[in-house]
């Protein structure tokens, strides 16, 4: 009883530090936000085309309201660049930043510690050798809407993962702390044999770099399927370990008296989360920060329940993957930067303040 207590009030304590606003009106404002930046994301490009023009086209394909959207006037060509370019780019940008950041909050909490991201067990590392090594020695085929480069990443990513939580696990139990070094020490070698790489094949030295900065030129609804289903599938497993993310919070020793399986828990969450950071990694290339700044913005917000905050940072790290590949295509038109270059300098900077202001509040 006394254990039930104490997680009662760390709870409570937690909430009232954090919470700002009520979580419904939070969730409908998301929302809001989220439908109006991929409205504004559809329409700008090299060929604008008007917000409603965009809304019917759009509204046109729901299910039973096709017959009372009047498209008529609306050029061929812009249905065309918006059911064939931009909505998959739209849409595969929104399941990626959804992925990494519902996988974000989720690793946060599993491991007890804000700083935890997507990548932090390796597979951004084991993906982008395994890419790299597809560029220098595979072919361009496509399969199932991904390239040879795709799933050699999709792969690539599992495998290092599931290596580095063998070796974490040799001795008999996993601890998070050596869960955690091993994931570190891991990526570090990687990232050694890609660079080893990389400097034996300067032909394709910008290629390969390219892509470990991210993009979402090559959409397709192909990929947007593929990335789908595993969100919907990976997703449902982390909200399902929304109580024991939350028991987590009192300490692994309080968790297991409150009922947790450790042991379970774990293996599920990070299984989970490596399939849908894998699959983000392999139609979009490493896409950092997302999975870290998105979730401990949410948690500052909405608190630490993690049934309130998987939602929200789903939603919210859609909305932002979404904004920032629109900059990351339009800004320097007709070039395009890299989505992971722009997450990065529009993220970094707000996250400074954010926490800036989250300590002075704490303070007062």
């Amino acid at each position: 009883m006394a254990v039930i207590k104490r997680a009662k009030g760390m709870g409570k304590q937690s909430g009232s530090l954090v919470q700002r606003i009520p979580f419904g009106v939070g969730f409908t404002v998301l929302a809001v936000l989220f439908f109006a930046v991929l409205l504004i994301s559809v329409c700008v490009g090299s060929a604008s085309l008007n917000a409603a023009d965009a809304l019917r086209l759009l509204l046109a394909k729901v299910p039973g309201m096709g017959g009372l959207m009047d498209t008529e006037g609306i050029g061929e060509v812009y249905g065309r660049i918006l059911y064939k370019v931009r909505l998959p780019r739209v849409c595969l940008a929104g399941l990626c930043g959804a992925g990494l950041s519902l996988t974000g909050a989720a690793f946060q909490g599993l491991f007890r510690n804000p700083l935890a991201d997507p990548h932090i067990l390796g597979v951004s590392s084991g993906a982008a050798l395994g890419a790299t090594t597809a560029m220098l020695f595979g072919s361009g085929a496509w399969f199932g809407g991904l390239s040879i480069t795709g799933i050699a990443a999709f792969f690539g990513g599992l495998a290092t993962v599931f290596f580095v939580y063998h070796i974490a696990g040799m001795g008999g139990t996993v601890q998070t702390l050596h869960l955690l070094l091993t994931g570190t020490a891991v990526s570090s070698f990687l990232s050694a044999m890609i660079s080893f790489l990389m400097t034996r094949n300067q032909d394709e030295l910008k290629r390969i770099y390219m892509w470990t900065l991210g993009s979402f030129d090559a959409a397709s609804w192909e990929k947007v399927r593929f990335l789908g289903i595993f969100l919907l599938l990976c997703g449902a497993v982390l909200f399902a370990f929304s109580r024991e993310l939350n028991l987590l919070a009192t300490g692994e020793d309080a968790a297991v008296t409150l009922g947790a399986s450790l042991v379970f828990t774990r293996a599920a969450v990070i299984v989970a989360g490596t399939f849908l950071v894998a699959a983000c990694v392999s139609v979009s290339g490493v896409i950092g920060f997302v999975g870290l700044i998105v979730p401990h913005c949410m948690r500052l917000v909405f608190g630490p329940e993690h049934k309130r905050l998987l939602p929200c940072a789903a939603l919210c790290g859609a909305l932002f993957m979404i904004f920032c590949d629109m900059l990351a295509r339009t800004v320097t038109a007709p070039t395009e930067t890299p989505v992971g270059v722009v997450t990065a300098m529009v993220g970094a900077p707000y996250f400074i303040i954010l926490l800036a202001r989250s300590k002075r509040g704490r303070r007062g």
